[in-house]
């Protein structure tokens, strides 16, 4: 008997919690929407998957020594992983619809007003005794409206490490869900007449602008603004080694074998910290509540400034393309597209997207370079 009772009590059916069978049931839910319902699986099955083996009892890989604790503190606590990631991104996007229409910058600084219309409104609930945020939580949670994950971690890492796995699991379902929340306040904000608007072809980008774009990126506002100059500064690094053409190889890695080794630690990680005592708590659903209004005022945004834009440009601005801002790319590039073609078949929006969409993944960085400066 004592040996049957040694290995009952030493198991985890006797020594687990309702907060970590609670936890069980959301990370079972995460994945399910990343396998059944293919919202953002790379992360979604990676975080869910994490925070299963965080929540069984007497694991241990998630505490210190463990495993899953030694890739959070090496990975996440120093911002390696979102920055790697960022490097990633730059390696595999073309900036060339942006430096061919330079204009659509204005539309992807626009729809960053949901970050700080979002920071506000967390302080505001804080104020009037909703929610406990401080100012540094606040910021964190900001973030979320860039529709950016790698930010979204990088920030909150730094500024509000006990509300990492709140903000990551908000943040990647909120870009899961680009298609599903877009569209109605794309329509609900445009007529019909302005969804129908065709806008000229784009120019060809030299080789030349290419290559510089990267480095007066990063020199440019990275000395205006050094808090930003690491993600950047990646995203700049990615960027310059896949137009420069003499180091194919890296380029080839990074847009690949890297980023896909990164994802799968950086998922862990975040899972490691959807425990209960942290994620179980009123603080969650404001955090799920604020992402979802942030997300919805930076979309908004995006679009206005597009009207105004169309308004005051000679040449015409579908205001679709302005929802596509926000920093998810390029889901939400191909939402702006879709919605297009749905008032006017011929109408090919994809790459007149593409600007702003990339234009968001700058203006996220550097509103997360504002909010560490001013936080910290």
């Amino acid at each position: 008997m004592d040996l049957v009772e040694q290995i009952w009590t030493g198991s985890g059916l006797y020594q687990i919690t309702g907060g970590q069978l609670g936890m069980l049931a959301v990370c079972l839910a995460l994945l399910y929407l990343g396998i059944a319902k293919k919202f953002e699986p790379l992360l979604l099955v990676t975080i869910g998957f994490g925070g299963l083996l965080a929540n069984i009892p007497a694991a241990g890989i998630a505490e210190p020594g463990g495993l899953l604790y030694l890739t959070y503190e090496i990975g996440i606590k120093s911002g390696a992983f979102p920055l790697i990631i960022f490097m990633g991104v730059g390696a595999m996007t073309d900036f060339g619809p942006l430096l061919a229409n330079p204009r659509t910058l204005f539309l992807g600084a626009a729809a960053q007003f949901g970050i700080f219309a979002t920071l506000l409104g967390a302080l505001g609930m804080t104020e009037l005794g909703l929610m406990d945020f401080s100012l540094r939580e606040a910021a964190a949670i900001g973030i979320i409206g860039g529709a950016d994950g790698p930010t979204a971690i990088y920030v909150a890492g730094q500024l509000a490490p006990n509300l990492l796995g709140a903000i990551a699991v908000a943040a990647y379902s909120y870009m899961a869900l680009v298609p599903i929340i877009q569209p109605p306040i794309m329509r609900a904000l445009t007529s019909q007449h302005e969804r129908e608007i065709t806008m000229v072809q784009l120019r060809d980008v030299s080789k030349v602008e290419r290559v510089l774009f990267p480095l007066l990126l990063l020199l440019l506002v990275g000395l205006l603004l050094p808090t930003a100059a690491p993600l950047l500064g990646m995203l700049a690094f990615g960027n310059l080694m896949r137009e420069c053409g003499v180091v194919e190889r890296l380029s080839d890695t990074t847009q690949n074998a890297l980023i896909n080794i990164v994802t799968i630690f950086l998922g862990l990680a975040v899972g490691s910290r959807l425990r209960a005592e942290e994620f179980l708590v009123p603080e969650t659903l404001g955090i799920i509540v604020l992402g979802m209004v942030a997300f919805a005022i930076g979309t908004a945004s995006g679009v206005i400034m597009g009207k105004i834009m169309n308004r005051m440009s000679r040449q015409p601005i579908n205001p679709l393309i302005g929802a596509a801002g926000v920093s998810a790319v390029p889901m939400a590039a191909r939402v702006a597209n879709k919605v297009g073609l749905e008032s006017n078949p011929h109408n090919i929006l994809l790459m007149h997207a593409m600007g702003p969409n990339v234009a968001g993944v700058i203006g996220s960085a550097v509103a997360a370079g504002i909010m560490i400066m001013f936080t910290s």
